[in-house]
């Protein structure tokens, strides 16, 4: 069973992680955009927020308090993990994916004037801030979760106990 969730927990980040970084690439190709090609920017990114990067995350949620809950993982690793990934969650469903929309809106405000409003590139900027202080706490929760490192003395020694 935990061959599974640890198979399902893989699919969830390469969903998570793979959209981030789609969001990344079509951004940086496009770094100067007309308001239509923002517009498709953001019509882009919100689609595949709804379709990757929210229900990867819900998958590496499940899975985390499926083995937090039900396997008993109290290591110290799972516990920093938890922490990652509930910030990670906050700045998704709190700041970024609220974002989308009123950016897009404001791109396609945009269109009939020729340049980007003010507001929008305000908005922009934000939106990048917000999702560059997802890299810290997701590079964190991956290397938990990859290398399940024994972090406490315990931790430590019961593993010296076992080899």
């Amino acid at each position: 069973m935990k061959k599974l969730l640890s198979f399902i927990a893989e699919i969830g980040t390469i969903m998570y992680v793979g959209g981030i970084l789609s969001h990344i690439v079509i951004g940086a190709i496009n770094s100067h955009p007309t308001p239509e090609t923002a517009a498709f920017i953001y019509d882009y990114k919100l689609q595949s927020a709804y379709i990757l990067i929210l229900p990867g995350l819900g998958l590496k949620i499940l899975i985390d308090l499926i083995l937090f809950f039900r396997f008993g993982e109290r290591a110290w690793w799972m516990r920093i993990k938890l922490a990652m990934t509930a910030f990670l969650t906050i700045n998704a469903f709190v700041f970024l994916v609220p974002m989308m929309p009123d950016l897009l809106a404001l791109a396609k405000a945009s269109i009939p004037d020729g340049t980007l409003s003010q507001a929008f590139l305000d908005l922009e900027h934000t939106e990048k801030l917000v999702g560059m202080s997802n890299v810290i706490p997701l590079v964190t929760e991956m290397i938990m979760g990859a290398f399940k490192p024994r972090i406490s003395r315990s931790e430590r020694s019961q593993s010296a106990k076992a080899t």
